[in-house]
């Protein structure tokens, strides 16, 4: 199954002079290998081993929906470890997957995850925020669907809101006179249409029954205390508590968006929502595993470290296979791409347990980046730092232009502090474009001269103090 990705889809992005292009993206199906990569080194600079490694395991999932149903049922995916330091692009890769493909897709923290028996969240977790995630999918799906139907469906409730506040002026009487009615009403209800999308009536004031949830003594009960029961207590309590109405005076503006989602509702069969939802996230499913080098290692016995292998452990069923207990019935994880990643800097991917080893037969080492890195960081990707600030400062009618040389030295003083404190990867050069724009951002929309250009000079005046300094740069870099 590929669910919306039946088709070739259309990206909107925007064009280099701010006007929207639009950018066709192949199929779900048609997406070879080397189109992955193509389209992940858009975003992405380096690390071509594991760009190859994960378009290998999207494609197999291509190659799998093509097998006869016996045999993709014995197919499993072939689950992913990334070994690599801090922000060097292993989250990045995987969001960037799942959204490419179109799959269900979460990032957790094995580090936030506790054995069973302590005190802490349960992994089993995970599957339930994946399937959330395919639920909230489909429906976005289903909601583009009916918006049309619901708007028009929304907008006839609204005239019938306004209408018993027109009254005719001329009071009609004799044969005939039924006809004669409903054609003035008619006219009437077309002139009140025309009024309405001219937006002339949106402040006027309408009376609407809504319906209200009154269940405060419960709603603070936690998630994760819901999460571990057989019974969804929320649900259980919005069934009886949350058919009330209320009939309650707002705007025609404000009553015309509130009807729409009282359409969009009626309008979507949520138990096919479901269906979709858990069979998408059974089979295209993507988890995302950060931090596990932090559970990898040998028992110490005593201290906060005394859960980790019990984690590895509980991990290991829904790695493996199993079926999970969510709100939406059972999810089966046998066809669920995990991604695993840590810096294993302390421990080695051998020091997890050997059972879990062995579910992640694809490892790619991430390289660390350098200045050269960072440079085309800075500029190269559809979402580039030096882009992303030149559009934010733009929305101040300030031109903000870089020159190469300014763009070498912030590249060349992340990777010196980098190398000085701690390797933080690509996000260091958050940190020292922030510091670097302070000024200009905190005075652009009283700047009287609307162009102002970076140059190296201008890196040097405002860094090079602070970079020298080991102490200030430890803090503020």
């Amino acid at each position: 199954m590929t669910g919306k990705n039946d088709k070739d889809r259309v990206l909107i992005v925007n064009g280099g002079n701010g006007a929207e292009q639009a950018e066709v993206l192949p199929s779900f199906d048609e997406l070879t290998p080397r189109q992955i990569v193509a389209e992940l080194d858009k975003y992405i600079v380096g690390q071509n081993a594991a760009k190859r490694a994960v378009s290998i395991a999207l494609r197999n999932r291509v190659r799998r929906q093509k097998l006869s149903a016996e045999m993709a049922e014995e197919v499993l995916p072939k689950n992913i470890l990334m070994i690599g330091p801090t922000g060097v692009g292993k989250t990045e890769i995987a969001r960037r997957l799942a959204r490419l493909a179109g799959c269900p897709f979460v990032k957790v923290e094995a580090s936030k995850y506790t054995e069973v028996g302590y005190v802490g969240r349960d992994v089993e977790s995970m599957v339930r925020d994946l399937v959330e995630t395919a639920i909230d999918m489909v429906r976005e799906e289903k909601l583009d669907e009916v918006a049309e139907r619901a708007e028009q469906a929304a907008e006839e409730r609204l005239l019938d809101l306004l209408l018993p506040s027109m009254p005719t002026s001329v009071e009609i009487t004799g044969p005939g006179s039924e006809a004669q009615r409903q054609e003035q009403a008619s006219r009437t209800r077309e002139k009140l249409r025309a009024q309405f999308r001219d937006g002339k009536m949106d402040s006027r004031m309408v009376e609407v029954e809504v319906r209200e949830r009154s269940i405060p003594a419960f709603e603070i009960v936690s998630n994760q205390g819901i999460e571990e029961m057989d019974i969804n207590i929320k649900d259980m309590l919005s069934g009886m508590f949350g058919q009330q109405k209320k009939k309650r005076k707002m705007s025609v503006a404000d009553a015309f968006e509130y009807l729409i989602q009282e359409e969009e509702h009626k309008l979507i069969d949520m138990d096919q929502v479901t269906r979709t939802a858990v069979e998408r996230a059974e089979q295209m499913g993507i988890i995302f595993i950060d931090e596990v080098d932090k559970i990898a290692g040998r028992e110490s016995g005593h201290g906060p470290d005394v859960s980790r292998e019990g984690v590895q452990r509980d991990i290991l069923p829904i790695v493996e296979g199993t079926t999970v207990n969510t709100r939406y019935g059972m999810v089966r994880t046998d066809h669920i791409l995990f991604f695993a990643a840590g810096a294993f800097h302390v421990t080695k991917p051998s020091d997890l347990i050997p059972e879990l080893q062995g579910r992640f037969p694809i490892r790619v080492e991430l390289q660390s980046l350098t200045e050269a890195d960072f440079v085309r960081i800075l500029t190269e990707p559809k979402n580039a730092l030096i882009k992303q600030y030149v559009a934010l400062l733009d929305t101040e009618a300030v031109k903000l232009q870089f020159t190469d040389d300014a763009i070498a030295a912030i590249a060349r003083f992340a990777a010196n502090v980098n190398e000085q404190t701690e390797n933080i990867g690509a996000r260091r050069l958050h940190t020292i474009l922030e510091r670097l724009l302070d000024e200009i951002s905190f005075d652009a929309p009283d700047l009287k001269k609307k162009t102002v250009k970076v140059d190296e000079a201008y890196v040097q005046k405002q860094l090079a103090d602070i970079v020298k300094d080991h102490d200030l740069s430890r803090f503020i870099l």
